[in-house]
Formats: C-alpha cells, structure tokens, sequence
C-alpha cells in the first residue's frame, strides 16, 4: 500500500478542546479514528480518548494480518467503546456516562470500510469531486431527509447542533455502516469533526484535498475553520488520507518497506489547553477498562462455546 496521510486539530473558541483522533496502520492494513466528546454533558474528553484508544488498540489486536470481518469488526469494536465508557462511569462513580461521536474508516484490499456513530464524518473525494459522504445522526438531518426542512433552514434551525445517536449514555448506539468502496489513485479520505464541516463550505473543503502534500490540505482546512470560529464555534479536527501516489507530491508512507509485524500509530491528544474539570484517569485505567471488557467478552464466547458442545 502507498499512501500519504496527515491529522491536525484546534481548540478555536472553546476553553479546552474534546476531540481526539489517531490512525495506525501496519504492511496490509490501515485505521483511522475520530471523536468528538459530546460538551452537552460532562467528560467528553475522556469518552473520545477512550473511543480512539480502544479503536487502535482492537485494531493492533484482530488485524492478523487482516480484518477477518471488517463490518462486524467496526460494529462490535465501536459498540466495545460504548461498553468501555460505562465500565468508567461505574469506576470513578459518575453521575452520568461521558458521551461522544465516532467516524473510523478501515482500509484493506484496496477498499474502504467506514462506520459512524453521531456527526462527525467521512468524505471520500475522488478527482477533486465529492463521492461519497456520512450522514449526520443529527435531528435537522433526519428532518431533511423527512422532507419536513430544507437545507437552508438547517443553519437557522433551534436544534441544529442536537443529534440522537452517540458512543456512551443510557442506550448502546446504532452503529451506521457504509458499503464496502474500491478505491482509485489518488482517492483522498477525509474524517472530520462538526467544527470542521459547520464552518467550511463543502466546495472549500474539496479544494483544500486537491493539495499535492497531504499536511498542507488539512492545515489549510483548519486554518480556515479556525478563522470563521473566532468568537463563536467548536473544536475542529481532521485527518486526510491520499491512496496511491500522486506525481506532483512526495510518497508519505510505502506499507512495503514494513516489516509483517509492524505496526505504526499516531495518537493525538488534541487538548491545547487542559481541562480543568478533567476526570482524573490515567492511561494504565483506560487499558484496564478495556481489558476488563475483552475479558468479560472471552468468558462469555467460552461459555457459548461449552454449551454447543
């Protein structure tokens, strides 16, 4: 596999920022994760670093050498995060389970395997033009496509910023999942959070992915994000990935040159400044919040595996 692929984020407005995004990728496969910690409701933050870390860490496990599944892997992992995040609300004894968004993209074979969960999307853009994109789990899009709103009321609408699917809170998410997509040279994959999309115009958005260097295009798009949030507007995170190699841009990543157990991640911690509500959980609780699940999860397929024998 060759491709080129940059992240950034900022905190714009807000006094800490909640999103968190990585990628990791190793000689057959590729991740890449991001989530927006839902500020509506307390420690966001720590529900999208545990969304990514749990993400990576199942993707470095199941991937042998390949996703087996990558639908149900990308269904289960997330509905994992979901259960993750409760394992903590009942650890550090919450008054209410943190909550977030999630957008991973999983490519292997050539193909594109995406889920989401929330608002925080997927675009695939193929000749500078938009191919395929999430849709929102937000109530002005389910309105939109209800027909009940236009696209020009979205903007005005009381209940724009309000979506009805999420990774943690009383009831496990649906996770939404899109069809298997080949990919061409040249294709650009880009996950975004609503700070991003809100802020840039769709047509703006494109352009910037039309960069020759990957980390231009994103640093672009959030330096234009970031100018139209001065005073009132959210975190704004991207990650963009170029497939193949285009002739005017230097190869970033040649997936050849890695040995088959390999594996390269990049976490982003995207809090310029910290928070100072910030729950105190470390790394080592996060991990062992994940294990307990695996754990749970292993103990229950034994006893399957026992009754159907």
């Amino acid at each position: 596999m060759k491709f080129s692929i940059a992240q950034g984020s900022r905190q714009g407005p807000r006094p800490y920022n909640q999103d968190r995004l990585a990628y990791s990728y190793h000689r057959h496969a590729i991740l890449m994760v991001l989530a927006d910690g839902m500020g509506g409701h307390k420690h966001g933050d720590v529900a999208a670093e545990i969304a990514v870390k749990t993400m990576v860490e199942a993707f470095q496990r199941e991937s042998d050498p390949l996703i087996a599944h990558p639908a149900q892997f990308l269904r289960e992992q997330i509905g994992q995060v979901h259960d993750v995040i409760e394992n903590v609300r009942v650890r550090k004894k919450l008054s209410e389970s943190p909550r977030t968004t999630i957008v991973v993209a999983l490519i292997q074979h050539n193909k594109l395997f995406c889920a989401h969960v929330g608002d925080s999307r997927l675009y695939l853009y193929r000749n500078g033009l938009e191919e395929f994109q999430t849709q929102d789990h937000s109530v002005v899009q389910s309105l939109l496509r209800e027909g009940r709103i236009t696209a020009e009321q979205i903007e005005r609408h009381p209940h724009r910023n309000k979506i009805y699917n999420c990774v943690g809170g009383d009831k496990p998410p649906q996770v939404e999942l899109a069809d298997p997509m080949p990919l061409s040279e040249g294709d650009v994959i880009l996950l975004c959070s609503d700070g991003v999309w809100n802020t840039v115009p769709a047509i703006t958005m494109a352009q910037h992915m039309l960069a020759a260097n990957m980390q231009d295009g994103v640093t672009r798009l959030l330096d234009d994000a970031d100018t139209a949030s001065i005073t009132v507007g959210d975190n704004m995170s991207a990650i963009a990935l170029q497939w193949g190699e285009r002739n005017t841009a230097p190869l970033t990543v040649s997936t050849l040159d890695l040995p088959d157990d390999g594996t390269t991640t990049m976490l982003k911690n995207a809090g310029a400044m910290p928070n100072p509500h910030a729950l105190d959980l470390t790394d080592d609780e996060i991990e062992k919040a994940i294990a307990d699940i695996q754990d749970a999860l292993g103990r229950t397929r034994l006893h399957i595996k026992k009754e159907e024998s």
